[in-house]
């Protein structure tokens, strides 16, 4: 099997066997411990490639480096972010399987009690021929972001064992706790120092997003009155009773499972309780800032309700703005984005650009004054077992690191 970039596939398959899911019920940084075996792993790497200002942040666990610049003039610095937790699904004993030559036939996945086939998954078809990294059916494969990881690591050892290659300052990022919401919060756009910067976090050959949702989460807690059932005329207060009622006054339609484009949604993705206590998690999506808002306030508004209707403040709600859309904070930086087209399009891959039904790290950096919209990794059916990516999509991406940090090299800061 030739590769284009030696060490790339390596690369992959020694992170994913790195169990570093993060945990969304923790408050420490990072999430999970486990996090810190590949961020340690990658500073030694970074360290051993030659790289200056190799560091861990003590307050938020990230990874920085710098490339210095070996141009003659003082060029735009490009930053470069992945992130290396997985997604909440199984990361326990990954065990990548390599498929050559895909063939176009169902792949069976480890002892064949699941089967990845492009009937069910027909994006499958796009890789005749090629290399794919899939699961054995047992955990997810951790191309979400692991893949972003090394095309940022093998572009950076290609540019250094290719010294002629001019190129200007480059500062990359590795980043914990993306799938929890929490690790950019905590990110240093002054410490990074970079002039604008892209995550490689997106999914198939050619994404270029900039558009995501603005995002909130909503924890609804309910206090009910239990008693035994023979006597509960007019005293019981049944906590499940209301979250189901609660459900059914938000708008049918409006539902993940319901929506598509840059349509919204209330997805209520946790519900646990008794008679006595129930507890009620939701996201709230939209990509327009003031429906977002509108949303919000209709939720308060249910919950105001049933307030009312019960006679006592039985319903609490809490809301928490998670991230906004990433389109309205590159107003004025759509540069940032042009350079990614250009080097796409030169590249003769297509750049494909829709409203993402979801956010990144980016979406949270670039409120703080850094412009980062988000690039393909690969990855396909991200967080769960049926995860795959292919080799040459991967090697692409490494063409368009490579190509966008020569376009940005004849640029003038």
């Amino acid at each position: 099997m030739a590769e284009k970039y030696p060490g790339l596939l390596d690369r992959f398959l020694s992170y994913v066997k790195v169990e570093t899911r993060s945990d969304p019920e923790s408050n420490t940084i990072p999430t999970s411990p486990k996090e810190l075996t590949l961020l340690k792993q990658l500073m030694a790497e970074l360290s051993a490639l030659g790289l200056s200002e190799v560091r861990m942040g003590e307050q938020n666990a990230i990874v920085m480096a710098t490339l210095p610049s070996n141009l003659d003039h003082e060029a735009p610095v490009m930053g470069l972010l992945a992130h290396v937790d997985t997604a909440d699904f199984n990361a326990a004993g990954v065990n990548p399987q390599i498929v050559q030559n895909y063939d176009g036939q169902p792949i069976q996945l480890g002892d064949g009690t699941y089967t990845l086939d492009p009937a069910e998954f027909p994006n499958l078809r796009n890789y005749l021929g090629q290399t794919l990294i899939t699961t054995d059916g047992t955990t997810l494969l951790g191309a979400d972001d692991k893949a972003g990881v090394a095309e940022i690591m093998t572009m950076l050892a290609y540019l250094v064992a290719h010294p002629e290659i001019k190129h200007g300052t480059i500062k990359v990022g590795f980043t914990p706790d993306e799938e929890t919401g929490t690790g950019a919060t905590h990110f240093d756009v002054t410490d990074f120092g970079a002039d604008f910067a892209y995550t490689v976090d997106g999914g198939p050959l050619g994404e270029l997003e900039y558009e995501t949702f603005n995002a909130a989460g909503a924890e609804i807690t309910i206090e009910g009155k239990d008693v035994h059932t023979a006597t509960a005329k007019g005293v019981m207060v049944n906590a499940l009773q209301i979250a189901m009622d609660l459900q059914a006054m938000l708008p049918a339609h409006d539902r993940p499972e319901k929506t598509t484009g840059r349509e919204g949604f209330f997805h209520l993705y946790q519900l646990d309780g008794t008679v006595d206590h129930a507890r009620m998690l939701y996201l709230i999506r939209d990509h327009d800032r003031q429906m977002f808002e509108a949303r919000k306030q209709a939720l308060q508004a249910v919950v105001t309700d049933l307030n009312e209707q019960l006679g006592s403040q039985r319903v609490t709600l809490q809301l928490t703005d998670q991230y906004y859309n990433l389109k309205d904070a590159l107003q004025g930086h759509m540069d940032v984005v042009e350079l990614a087209q250009t080097a796409m399009k030169e590249l003769a891959i297509e750049p494909v650009i829709y409203p993402v039904r979801g956010g990144t790290d980016g979406s949270t950096i670039s409120y703080m004054g850094l412009p980062t919209p988000n690039l393909f990794a690969g990855g396909e059916n991200m967080h769960a077992r049926f995860e795959y990516v292919s080799l040459q999509t991967m090697e692409k991406a490494v063409d368009v690191l490579l190509k966008m940090s020569e376009l940005n090299s004849q640029r003038t800061k």
